[in-house]
């Protein structure tokens, strides 16, 4: 190792905001860690003297978290490597590239800038063994690798980013202590979670608190909803040919997953307050019947992030826990998992920034942050002993048991419908309007950008 500091932070947690110098744990010191990764990673690369700007979207803690794992890469190589974050990612790192002055390596959480950024040019493909090398390595490999393949200036489609912090939106969140109490198991399949919300029902419990609500954003959580049902009722080929609307918005494949979100959210008895008032409640504050007492609601959807919105003091586990959000035992289309993730890019081509790609392969630079709080990975050789908590553990393995994975469709797709278009539809069809007229609204929108 080129510049090891043994004596640095030996504690397994940061005890402040880390710098590109700062290694959290020392190289050795914790057994959950794949040292020989890192060992063998700093054998085959000696960058003294070359530096590594990292640009990306994470600010505040997650700023240094993602400098911690940096500080490992500057640490094997010998290279000066420092991320810089800003809250006004995609404008930044568009003018940086427009004014001829990248960054070597960009970490992008939106596939359609990187296909933008892709076709422009503005990118390295990161080659044919690194495409094969995801295929092998992640679960759902084949889905990591088409969604960062993209066509570049000739026409040419490669790899141009590899996957590396990712969310999961798969979840249901539900009350354990009311499950035990009233003996209810969490279910295996979409078919059991449907009986299960009619056995709460019919025992006069409510089954789900669901919240709509997000300023200019209201709607979106129904889009999740949507997103989610679409891989359990139809082939994932389906889900991408709606995504491209190849497949046309009001299609009846995609009338059927609305109609079933509508049967959770707007049979009556299913949703506290009545589907009126998931409309209008916010977000951030649907998750909060789970705690009252009595419950309001059992269970809620919603993504890795909801804890941070749940009540001070909440127990993981006792107070609150979470399951896959299950597939269709009748469809039989595997175990989908939606998310979202954020993908690295080299923005300029230069040794330090490949070897940034190839380090990335390595298992330390996925454990390290494992270790601290708020990072999941798809990748399987990363040791799941490494996560912080029970909680994040179990939700990794959701995403490594995944047989397929696509990201948020509403990213995905234009912005004026992603995220406008298909927001308001889905609020329209929660208080009351027909699946047909609410799809048939968006693909108006659509038809209109063409």
């Amino acid at each position: 190792m080129h510049k090891l500091i043994a004596t640095t932070a030996l504690t397994c947690a940061l005890a402040g905001p880390a710098t590109a110098q700062e290694l959290p744990f020392a190289p050795g010191a914790e057994d959950r860690f794949s040292w020989n990764s890192f060992t063998s990673f700093s054998e085959a690369h000696d960058l003294s003297g070359e530096s590594l700007e990292i640009l990306g979207p994470w600010t505040g803690n997650d700023a240094a978290l993602i400098s911690s794992v940096v500080a490992y890469f500057a640490e094997a190589t010998g290279a000066d490597a420092r991320y810089s974050g800003t809250g006004n990612f995609e404008q930044s790192v568009v003018v940086s590239l427009n004014a001829g002055t990248p960054p070597g390596v960009a970490a992008v959480a939106q596939p359609g800038l990187a296909r933008d950024l892709a076709a422009k040019g503005l990118l390295t493909p990161l080659g044919q063994d690194t495409a094969d090398w995801v295929r092998q390595n992640y679960s759902a490999g084949e889905s990591w690798v088409d969604l960062a393949s993209f066509a570049g200036p000739e026409g040419d489609q490669g790899l141009y980013g590899l996957f590396y912090k990712v969310d999961v939106k798969s979840l249901v969140w539900y009350s354990p202590r009311a499950f035990d109490e009233m003996g209810y198991d969490v279910p295996e399949s979409l078919e059991e979670l449907k009986e299960l919300t009619e056995e709460i029902a019919e025992e006069g419990g409510t089954p789900w608190c669901i919240g709509l609500g997000s300023s200019d954003a209201t709607g979106w959580p129904a889009t999740d909803w949507v997103e989610d049902l679409m891989l359990r009722l139809h082939p994932p080929q389906d889900y991408d040919a709606w995504v491209a609307n190849e497949m046309p918005f009001d299609d009846p494949k995609v009338l059927d997953a609305i109609e079933e979100y509508g049967w959770f959210a707007r049979t009556e008895g299913f949703v506290a307050g009545g589907a009126q008032a998931a409309a209008t409640t916010d977000f951030r504050d649907s998750p909060a019947g789970l705690f009252s007492v009595p419950n309001e609601c059992y269970m809620h959807k919603q993504a890795t992030f909801i804890p941070t919105f749940f009540p001070e003091g909440v127990e993981m586990g006792e107070d609150v826990d979470f399951f896959y959000f299950p597939a269709s035992e009748e469809r039989d289309l595997g175990r989908p998992v939606l998310g979202a993730g954020t993908m690295f890019v080299i923005t300029e081509d230069s040794p330090a920034a490949r070897a940034f790609i190839e380090f990335l392969k390595t298992p330390i630079a996925h454990e390290v942050w494992m270790a601290q709080s708020g990072f999941l990975t798809p990748f399987t050789e990363a040791n799941p002993d490494a996560y912080a908590s029970d909680m994040l553990r179990e939700q990794g393995r959701i995403l490594t048991d995944a047989t397929t994975f696509r990201f948020d469709a509403s990213d995905l797709m234009p912005g004026e419908i992603g995220t406008s278009a298909f927001w308001s539809a889905m609020i329209d069809y929660t208080v009351g309007a027909s699946a047909e007229e609410a799809a048939g609204r968006v693909q108006e929108r659509w038809d209109g950008l063409r």
